[in-house]
Parts: C-alpha cells; structure tokens; sequence
C-alpha cells in the first residue's frame, strides 16, 4: 500500500492540484516580475555568444513596433520558467509522492534531479561549446563589405531558444532510457545489439539540431551524445527490470 493511507476523494484530489497550481502559477508571475526588470540584462547574456560573430559597427535591430517589447518579454517569460522550476517539481512532488510506494520514491526523485541537472547542462553545453563556432560560421562567414548582417532582436531569440531547449532535451537520454529500461520496455543487450542504428539515429538529431550544415559542428553534439548513449546502455544495465 502507499504510505499515505488516506482515502481521498475526486474532489479532494481536485481541491489538492488547485491549490498546487496556484502555488506554481504565484511562482512564475513573481520570477516573470523579477525576470522583466532584469530582461536586457538577461537578453545581453544571451547575446554574448552572437556578439564575437558581429563585423564592427554591426547591431541587432527591431523592425516592428512593438518587437522589442515583446521579446523583453518573452525573455522575462522563459526566465521566469527556469526560475520558478525547483518550485513546480517540489508542488508536483508533493502532489504525486502520497500515492506512491516506498520502492517508487527512492527512483522518482533522483530521476527529477537527474532530468534538471542533464537538461541545464545540454543547455549550457550549447550555449558554451556549440553557438560560439555555429554563429562565427552563420554571420562572420559570410559578412562582406557588400553584405552586412543586420538580424533582428525576435530572430535571434526564437533561434537560441529554440537550440537551448533541443540541447537540453538531448541530455535526457539517460533518463529517458532508463525509465524504459527500468519498466522493461529495452534492455541493456538490445541497446548494445542495435548500437549501430542508435549511431545513425544521434547523427540525424545531431544535424537537424545543430544550425550550421558543416560536419564539424555536427559532430560536436555527436560526440556527447554518442557519451551518453554508452552510459545509458551501463546503466540501463543496473536498473532494468
């Protein structure tokens, strides 16, 4: 039995996730209000990889009214997200945890630390490792005295989000493989059986992430990930079923 022994009903249940969400929804409007005060500061830090790229005398620019605005707050927005994070996963975990066994709480919460720790550092690898050389190669490479790069403040700012956030889904394959495994889905053995598709298969995620067509910067990702793939077999390994 879980060790909550309570019975609760539907709408005790209902009563219990609302007052969960208005915590997490609290959380994010006050990191949203700290984040917008912040958000040219915050949006300079995402520039920095950008900056080094830039032929001299070269800015970001907005060409519609209201485009800066709505980035600073898009910028606030995603901010705030991050910030309010270890918020929302404490709230789900105290939601999800009563109805839980003993064996089921010693995997869920090292597995939500886990997936938080892997996904910041896929994005900090991407930040760090792969938008220095992509944007040289994407603005300086092909800046000239005749063509001069002029990107706009929301171009930027989808395109680094979106890398962002595919780096940080890539480092979750550990985790993701290891709930399978742990469920009986895969094996230890088929993983390394089917080692040369899993190859195949990090190599067309890595160019399809990756924003430069050139091999180098595509096998930048692959190499991590390719790291990954054999810790997942390892651990997968200990902990399937």
């Amino acid at each position: 039995m879980p060790d909550d022994e309570k019975r609760m009903t539907f709408l005790e249940h209902l009563g219990e996730l609302r007052q969960r969400l208005l915590v997490c929804i609290v959380a994010l409007g006050i990191g949203f209000v700290i984040s917008y005060i912040f958000s040219d500061r915050i949006f300079n830090i995402l520039l920095a990889p950008l900056k080094p790229a830039l032929p001299s005398g070269s800015t970001l620019i907005f060409i519609g009214v209201t485009e800066a605005f709505m980035t600073y707050v898009k910028v606030a927005f995603l901010s705030a997200v991050i910030l309010s994070s270890p918020i929302w996963i404490y709230e789900i975990w105290l939601f999800v945890a009563p109805g839980l066994y003993k064996s089921e709480k010693k995997y869920v919460l090292p597995m939500v630390i886990s997936s938080a720790f892997l996904f910041v550092a896929g994005a900090l690898f991407g930040y760090f490792v792969v938008f220095p050389y992509a944007f040289q190669f994407l603005v300086k490479g092909y800046a000239t005295e005749a063509i001069r790069p002029l990107p706009t403040m929301s171009e930027y700012f989808s395109l680094a989000w979106m890398l962002l956030l595919g780096f940080g889904l890539c480092f979750e394959m550990p985790v993701i493989i290891v709930l399978l495994a742990r469920i009986g889905i895969v094996s230890a053995s088929t993983l390394s059986k089917y080692r040369r598709y899993a190859i195949l298969a990090i190599a067309v995620v890595a160019a399809a992430i990756t924003p430069t067509p050139d091999a180098f910067t595509m096998l930048i990702l692959m190499v991590p990930l390719l790291v990954l793939y054999e810790a997942s077999v390892f651990l997968a390994r200990i902990f399937e079923k």
